[in-house]
């Protein structure tokens, strides 16, 4: 069930947990510290099971139009059934009732780690397209290729209704 997430400490706490299982993703502790006090003051929403929390997303506005996904996760072990599409359905909802225009998502370029061309292939999935490649912005081996999507709440293929 997801859950729409409050308590800076919750958020911090759920963000902890979830980062620190996806090593292959979140390896770099320093980031993992940024992303978990970074949440804390964003819209957050978590998948939450009979044992706690198995995903979640962040969004953070970037300016009057677009709004971005800041962070998400999902545990290993419930990647492919739903959970992501689920948590992203209710960020573009609530982008959309915010006014927002567009999404945006930051990801390494195809082509350069297995587990990242499995997030681009997520992020194509919803719905995102290619925008541009920035080869320097992280670094020379993470090249940040961003997408992009309009929000449109007529569109309602994302939600389980």
């Amino acid at each position: 069930m997801v859950k729409f997430i409050q308590t800076e400490e919750e958020k911090e706490r759920i963000a902890d947990f979830v980062l620190k299982s996806l090593p292959e993703w979140f390896g770099v502790p320093e980031s993992v510290e940024e992303y978990k006090d970074g949440v804390k003051s964003l819209p957050f929403w978590a998948e939450i099971t009979d044992t706690g929390a198995v995903g979640f997303i962040a969004m953070k506005g970037t300016s009057r139009h677009t709004a971005e996904i800041y962070v998400m996760g999902v545990l290993e072990e419930f990647q492919g059934r739903g959970i992501g599409k689920q948590l992203f359905a209710e960020l573009y909802s609530y982008a959309g009732m915010k006014g927002y225009s567009f999404l945006q998502v930051k990801t390494v370029q195809k082509g350069c780690y297995e587990c990242y061309d499995r997030t681009s292939t997520f992020y194509e999935g919803l719905g995102f397209k290619e925008l541009e490649c920035f080869v320097s912005l992280w670094d020379e081996n993470n090249p940040c290729q961003i997408y992009i999507m309009e929000v449109d709440l007529r569109k309602r293929i994302l939600r389980k209704e």
